[in-house]
């Protein structure tokens, strides 16, 4: 660290032995690549101190807050996962246009019926770990928490309210008769539209983008995570964490509380 022309100041346990914080002075990327060696092992997550002052939280969902992509889940229930799954891999890559093959994969889904959202959603579907106490936390400590996703509203809106969201922004199934299909309604939740939300959200609170933490794991999250203060990936395609200013690649969620100085005692489940 004094290597890389840094100013080494107070350091101290966050959790005794486990999870330490170490205060420096002078360029952050500097800092960064200096502990680059450890991240083979652990979590280390170097933010700027404005990062402690969060008052906006804006999240992806879909292998994000979720472990599962929905669109891929609602596929298998039609029989076509592996053609869909295909195509959201290539998507969160960015190796595809993210409206074109929401379209794609949606119209594959024609004609299946909506009561399997139901079943998806209490079957299949599983939060990530420590994102609910992430999220409840930072909502006790006066932080607003919103959920933006290139997925629908018919599951973000469910998880949304299960993990403590304060707001939902997705994509919409179109459902006639009982049925899928194979459209979606209204505007597109893609990679500009999340960036979009995140300053609008960000203007309307008059906060700076200081304030501001976006939480993503592919290619449709870059431009949210570049225009927070703090954009944090999460076992991230590497695009992500190209764009992402930290990345949890071996913990869950309660990895970000650990960065923002807020110990265990302090979380809310």
């Amino acid at each position: 660290m004094h290597a890389a022309g840094l100013a080494i100041g107070e350091s101290l346990w966050i959790e005794p032995g486990r999870v330490g914080e170490l205060h420096f002075a002078g360029d952050r990327a500097a800092a960064d690549a200096a502990l680059a060696d450890y991240r083979a092992a652990a979590d280390v997550l170097v933010l700027d101190d404005a990062a402690r002052g969060v008052r906006l939280l804006v999240s992806d969902m879909d292998s994000t807050m979720i472990a599962n992509e929905c669109i891929d889940e609602l596929a298998d229930y039609a029989g076509v996962k592996p053609q869909v799954a295909e195509i959201t891999e290539r998507a969160m890559q960015g190796e595809l246009d993210f409206e074109a093959a929401l379209r794609e994969r949606v119209a594959l889904l024609e004609g299946l019926s909506e009561h399997v959202i139901g079943e998806c959603l209490g079957h299949r579907i599983q939060p990530m770990p420590g994102a609910r106490t992430l999220v409840r936390t930072l909502r006790s400590r006066g932080v607003d928490c919103v959920l933006v996703s290139g997925g629908f509203h018919s599951f973000a809106d469910v998880i949304g309210a299960e993990l403590g969201f304060n707001a939902v922004f997705a994509n919409r199934l179109v459902i006639e008769h009982g049925h899928m299909t194979g459209a979606l309604e209204g505007g597109i939740v893609d990679a500009a539209r999340k960036a979009a939300i995140l300053m609008e959200q960000a203007v309307g609170q008059g906060l700076e983008v200081a304030q501001v933490i976006a939480l993503g794991d592919g290619a449709n999250d870059i431009p949210m995570l570049k225009a927070a203060g703090t954009g944090v990936a999460y076992h991230a395609k590497p695009a992500a964490v190209a764009a992402a200013d930290a990345h949890i690649a071996h913990g869950d969620w309660t990895a970000l509380l650990h960065a923002l100085g807020i110990a265990r005692g302090d979380w809310s489940e």
